[in-house]
């Protein structure tokens, strides 16, 4: 196979937003997915607030327009159930946390439920689904390697 030489366009940029680098060819609401606490809702809720078409191509995104989706990205103007972290437990408000705040975050939830040894807790620790999903058939590459799928000879 042969490597063509495509003629770099406009659309093959790389945009930065939000701490992410973003492909110039998607889509604004496709691209902002990207970003790591931007939903698909809470894309299209900025698309709608900022007025910025969904279609357009983020190449194509003004100066303006993406300090207006920094801005918003870093204080979001949200309805309460698009938010990803409502009645937080430390200080029992609602917020909405992006990149690595929500990394960060989800990794101390984790470690709170193990130190308190809830069900959830003990889950995560052994690495087996914490909602309730089925394990006999999905889930095998977190189970330990039994010994009775062995068969023996007979002599």
């Amino acid at each position: 196979m042969e490597k063509t030489n495509k003629p770099t366009t406009e659309h093959d940029s790389l945009v930065r937003i939000g701490g992410s680098d973003l492909s110039g060819r998607k889509g604004v609401l496709v691209g902002l997915t990207k970003i790591k606490g931007i939903s698909w809702s809470c894309g299209n809720a900025l698309c709608k607030l900022l007025k910025i078409s969904p279609r357009k191509k983020i190449s194509e995104l003004d100066r303006k327009e993406i300090d207006e989706i920094e801005e918003f990205i870093v204080h979001p103007k949200l309805p309460k159930f698009l938010m990803n972290r409502r009645k937080d437990l430390d200080s029992g408000e609602d917020m909405h946390l992006n990149g690595g705040d929500l990394k960060l975050r989800q990794e101390f939830d984790i470690k709170r439920l193990k130190k308190i040894k809830s069900y959830r807790g003990a889950r995560h620790a052994s690495n087996l689904p914490s909602r309730g999903q089925r394990t006999k058939s999905n889930f095998r590459r977190h189970r330990k390697k039994s010994s009775a799928k062995m068969v023996k000879e007979k002599k």
